[in-house]
């Protein structure tokens, strides 16, 4: 979709918009969304941000999806000047003069960090914000010496993009994600984090992330989704924590993920852009516990994504159940 497409739609008389969903845990689901509440979730974003009118706004993420969307309803709603370029994994390379504001996905804020001008103009974005994708403790260490605010965001296409954020640049970073007023946060039985955002939701969202909820009944930090539990022999395992021991020490893209079987009932796949199957078991031995150690490892050319650049689990699963 184009920008000038998107603005005819905006314009149009219709009170919703279609958006999908991304399609990390499956095929991307098609969605009518109210125009007022992404009205409501821009103002909310802007206004916490201290954006100002006539700031610049780049805008490098595609406009089927969410975030993109988000992108230029903020620029609208509040007046921001829109710095427009095709979806790329180098966006800063496109431009010459940073812009005030960015929402970036990770893989566009490393690929800028290995840069030296990219790098340079990264510093110099007063208001980024990156969402999309897990956030490396690499990253993130290097996002901590940002002169400007740098946040990790928390939504989804349900909650018209991000409804908290967490700090990971200067003294305030944190390991916990912030509530936008108005926000409140639960969780359910199955420790699943629940959402009411009336501005942007209109009955309280079950979402699938397991979350941990601070001590002050306010903040909250998410461990994985509950889809991403494999449950081997009895013993649930969370499929991002583990990917989160290893990242440190595999050098090659690679996910976990799971397999049936008759005897454990499920059992843990690691899928890696490497033939090298011998290092990543012994990095497997040496950082995994007894229960994590993968039953099998599976050599791809390409790790499977969505169109946004997250991992396709459903996908590798099915890579995991026909391997």
């Amino acid at each position: 979709m184009t920008l000038e497409e998107f603005i005819n739609q905006w314009q149009s008389p219709s009170p919703t918009l279609l958006v999908h969903t991304s399609g990390s845990t499956g095929k991307p689901k098609p969605m009518l969304v109210e125009k007022r509440r992404m009205e409501a979730s821009a103002r909310i974003t802007c206004q916490f941000l201290g954006l100002k009118r006539g700031d610049t706004a780049l805008l490098c993420m595609p406009l089927d999806y969410i975030a993109g969307k988000m992108v230029v309803v903020r620029a609208i709603v509040w007046g921001l000047k829109l710095i427009d370029i095709p979806p790329c994994g180098h966006p800063l390379k496109q431009i010459d003069t940073p812009p005030v504001f960015a929402a970036m996905v990770p893989m566009q804020v490393f690929n800028s960090m290995q840069d030296d001008g990219e790098r340079q103009k990264l510093w110099q974005i007063r208001h980024l914000i990156i969402g999309g994708g897990a956030i490396s403790d690499d990253m993130a260490a290097q996002l901590r010496l940002h002169p400007g605010a740098v946040w990790s965001t928390y939504g989804m296409t349900e909650t018209l993009s991000h409804i908290a954020l967490r700090r990971l640049s200067g003294a305030q970073a944190s390991q916990w994600y912030e509530p936008f007023d108005g926000v409140g946060v639960t969780t359910n039985a199955e420790g699943c984090l629940v959402i009411d955002a009336p501005a942007v939701c209109a009955q309280p969202l079950t979402t699938n992330d397991i979350a941990e909820i601070a001590p002050d009944g306010r903040r909250f930090r998410i461990r994985g989704r509950k889809d991403n539990v494999i449950c081997s022999g009895g013993i649930k395992l969370q499929i991002e924590e583990m990917e989160a021991k290893l990242r440190p020490y595999v050098n090659v893209p690679f996910l976990i993920t799971k397999r049936t079987d008759p005897k454990f009932g499920e059992t843990v796949v690691m899928i890696a852009e490497t033939n090298d199957i011998d290092s990543l078991k012994t990095i497997c031995h040496e950082r995994l516990n007894k229960y994590e150690q993968p039953h099998d490892f599976i050599a791809v050319e390409r790790i499977p994504t969505t169109e946004t650049g997250k991992p396709a689990r459903a996908k590798a699963m099915e890579i995991a159940q026909t391997r």
